[in-house]
């Protein structure tokens, strides 16, 4: 499927991290989604109720980025695209990339990232 949704850019802050202070003292998360759909029967009638709210989207992602604490990207990045998956129907695909731009590592970067994409015949 060609059609997609794209939210990029969410911020949220949560505490996840490896190390015991970025999960006791939190931080920033970027959060970029791309959800594959059939946008076809809303983009023809101009009707939401055949599409995805982008702010409910938004809402479970700040829900699962905010809640529970993870010790890896890869796993917050397998909740969020599971609990998308599971939430909305329409969505077939999901690619989740979570960056992490205050990662304690020594040296001059722009962020860490990862970046998984998940279908949902692929739901446990």
């Amino acid at each position: 499927m060609k059609d997609k949704i794209i939210l990029k850019g969410m911020q949220f802050f949560g505490y996840h991290g490896v190390l015991e202070e970025e999960r006791r003292l939190g931080q920033k998360f970027i959060v970029d989604m791309e959800l594959r759909l059939d946008l076809q029967p809303a983009g023809r009638q101009d009707d939401l109720d055949l599409s995805i709210s982008y702010a409910e989207v938004f809402q479970t992602v700040e829900a699962v980025v905010t809640g529970r604490s993870f010790r890896l990207l890869e796993a917050l990045a397998e909740s969020i695209s599971q609990r998308v998956l599971e939430q909305y129907p329409p969505v077939t695909e999901v690619l989740v990339r979570v960056e992490k731009p205050g990662a304690p590592i020594p040296g001059n970067f722009a962020y860490m990232a990862v970046e998984i994409t998940r279908r949902k015949e692929e739901l446990p």
